[in-house]
């Protein structure tokens, strides 16, 4: 008869199957447990995002994991011979080192032999033996396929040139993000441990490394607010929920589906459990001293139920509500800006008019001035020439890429009452600076604790909460998403939606600015700043047709100097059936022109046929009586002429 393996066997055996392994690990931080007894398994091929409230003890646990620290209880376990590298929020440098010798830090021989073979090849005084040695090195470690990799992770990542000589502690924290990535990418690890690795990056750069971590052989776990970058990368989500785990096989969208499941089961449960609670008490009670084996299971039974029945289900919940200052007609008239930063021009005769309830994403590469213009809009920088003139009923709330600012001996609520000692919601309610705290889920506890301790999430809500306080009615946002949790995100979106003044958001998170965006500026080489209709998705839609059409018009060209060259003319076309010209296709610009002449067109005739019920009652002011016949002969020429560009467009959709 076969027996089961003991447990020591089993265990064993998980080990094996698991490149990666936690057994009942647990981490108590500040006196309080962050998660206990937890068992984890990481396979070759998983590829998790690990998802979580900010403060449950995400960037903990990948610490942990990566070694870096010690768990309280239980035993963190790794395959023998894998490497495993973790990129953290906040890099760590030797601040020595240059970046070339950072990124090549590591003792891997093929990745030496690149690291040779490159410092020679960019050293232009080298000697033609080192060349010809390293080259030769190169050959013996066919490491050559492995050097384009090298070129092709560093191009992308922007580290070249000059950057790759600089000593790390001049850089940037973009910049610094940028090279702990290439690091980490360069090392080809067995196991990849990423926490938040999106922050910083510009868009173009998330998309390319969407597409490199996406891939059947890698293995990684990774802590991500981005949900497109979530749904592209991961195969499965983990989430930590008051010191459990929870697995789900699927997309953000499934995670979101299967979460609300589960909570809604749990509570369930718990009011069962509760009511079933409140009848064995009773009998708990009444019950005799004389215990039977029957009636000890049955009290063994009740402490059992009433563990379940004190479950606490109540969830902390973000609240955002404030009073938007009156917007008068005038908010911001840009006219003209220019700005340069020595020879590079980094804003070209940039000229807006801002309007009540404008929602703007402001796109563009790291280093394109997207802050600049931020700066000069708010008065923070001056143009070189040109007037940023600010209405008197404009009231900013700029919330930085920087970090929050604070005295090491400074406790959170001292950090609100700087601004303010009272807020008023939108429902016209006045909160003391206590009060208001509360609703960003500091509770009285913690507001009296120093903002040192505070994780980097908690510090980034602080900091949206003091811009907040003003009761601002144009809402600068630069990176607001930087280390926010998935759920105050989507709060804070549906703040923002219901927002009634004005938006300008730079962000990297795709999904957050095509759901609040109505309209792009996107800064372009030389300057210059292309007014886009449309979000995210709509403008790289944009980009993808004009490649195409860019594609299609060089293999015309080819295919006309070919012709050329052959000194052939073009085959005449056949004289019956007359050729069909191909049919223009609409541009991206002319099929949002048409989408919106559809919406144009209907309010028009809604308005008309108001017009007309108006007149036909001839029930009004005198001043009404004369405007409406006025108003419905210009409704009239409106439509006339819409109707016709409807025409006109409609024969190339």
């Amino acid at each position: 008869m076969s027996r089961s393996p003991s447990l020591a066997a089993r265990r064993t055996f998980t080990v094996l199957m698991n490149l990666l392994s936690a057994e009942n690990i647990s981490k108590n931080y500040a006196d309080r447990w962050l998660f206990q007894n937890l068992n984890f398994g990481l396979q070759q091929g998983q590829r998790i995002a690990f998802v979580g409230i900010n403060g449950t003890g995400k960037t903990t646990l990948m610490r942990v994991l990566a070694g870096l620290e010690n768990p309280d209880t239980g035993l963190v376990t790794r395959r023998q011979g894998i490497r495993v590298t973790y990129l953290g929020q906040q890099p760590v440098f030797d601040e020595s080192l240059s970046v070339e010798e950072t990124i090549f830090a590591s003792q891997n021989d093929t990745l030496r032999a690149v690291k040779d073979y490159e410092h020679v090849v960019n050293d232009p005084n080298h000697d033609p033996d080192d060349l010809q040695r390293v080259m030769e090195r190169m050959d013996n470690l066919n490491a050559w396929d492995y050097e384009s990799q090298v070129q092709q992770i560093l191009g992308k990542l922007g580290i070249l040139g000059e950057l790759l000589t600089r000593n790390v502690s001049k850089l940037s924290g973009g910049q610094r993000k940028r090279v702990a990535l290439a690091r980490v990418l360069i090392e080809e690890p067995d196991v990849l441990l990423l926490d938040e690795p999106t922050n910083h990056l510009d868009l173009a750069t998330i998309e390319w490394l969407e597409n490199r971590l996406n891939s059947p052989s890698l293995t990684l776990l990774m802590v991500t607010h981005d949900r497109y970058f979530l749904d592209k990368v991961a195969n499965e989500i983990v989430e930590l929920d008051k010191g459990t785990m929870y697995r789900y096989q699927g997309n953000y969208a499934y995670f979101v589906e299967k979460k609300a499941e589960r909570e809604l089961r749990e509570a369930t449960e718990v009011e069962k459990a509760r009511n079933l609670f409140r009848k064995e008490l009773e009998w708990m009670r009444r019950m005799p001293q004389a215990r039977g084996t029957k009636q000890k299971a049955r009290i063994d039974a009740f402490y059992i139920t009433k563990e379940k029945a004190s479950t606490n289900l109540s969830k902390q919940q973000l609240e955002l509500s404030v009073k938007t200052t009156r917007q008068g007609g005038k908010i911001i008239e840009a006219e003209h800006l220019n700005k340069k930063f020595g020879d590079k021009v980094v804003l070209d005769d940039f000229s807006y008019v801002f309007k009540k309830k404008d929602r703007i994403g402001l796109v563009g590469p790291n280093g394109a001035g997207k802050s600049t213009l931020l700066n000069m809009l708010t008065g923070k920088l001056q143009p070189d020439s040109g007037t940023v003139d600010v209405g008197q009923t404009t009231v900013f709330g700029y919330y930085t890429q920087t970090e929050l600012e604070f005295d090491p001996s400074q406790r959170v609520i001292d950090i609100v009452k700087e601004v303010a000692e009272v807020v008023e919601l939108a429902n016209g309610d006045v909160l003391t600076a206590s009060q208001f705290l509360t609703l960003f889920l500091f509770p009285p506890a913690q507001q009296y604790t120093l903002v040192s301790k505070l994780s980097g999430g908690e510090k980034r809500r602080l900091q949206l909460l003091r811009v907040l306080v003003k009761n601002p009615n144009f809402l600068i946002l630069d990176e607001p998403t930087n280390d926010l949790d998935l759920g105050t995100l989507n709060i804070l979106e549906d703040f923002l939606l219901n927002f009634s003044g004005c938006l300008l958001i730079v962000s990297h998170d795709r999904y957050f600015l095509d759901n609040l965006a109505e309209h792009l500026f996107v800064l372009e080489p030389g300057g210059a700043v292309l007014n886009f209709p449309g979000n995210y998705t709509d403008y790289r839609d944009y980009l993808a047709e004009r490649e195409t059409e860019a594609a299609l018009e060089a293999e015309e060209k080819a295919a006309k100097a070919a012709r050329a060259a052959a000194k052939i003319a073009p085959a005449a076309p056949a004289p019956a059936p007359a050729a069909v010209p191909a049919k223009r296709r609409a541009s991206f610009a002319e099929k949002k022109e048409f989408e919106q002449l559809e919406k144009d067109i209907a309010s028009l005739e809604k308005e008309k046929e108001q017009l007309v019920a108006n007149l036909a009652t001839g029930q009004g002011s005198r001043q009404e009586l004369v405007d409406w016949p006025a108003r419905l002969q210009a409704v009239d020429k409106e439509l006339d002429k819409k109707g016709e560009r409807w025409l006109e467009l409609s024969d190339f959709m």
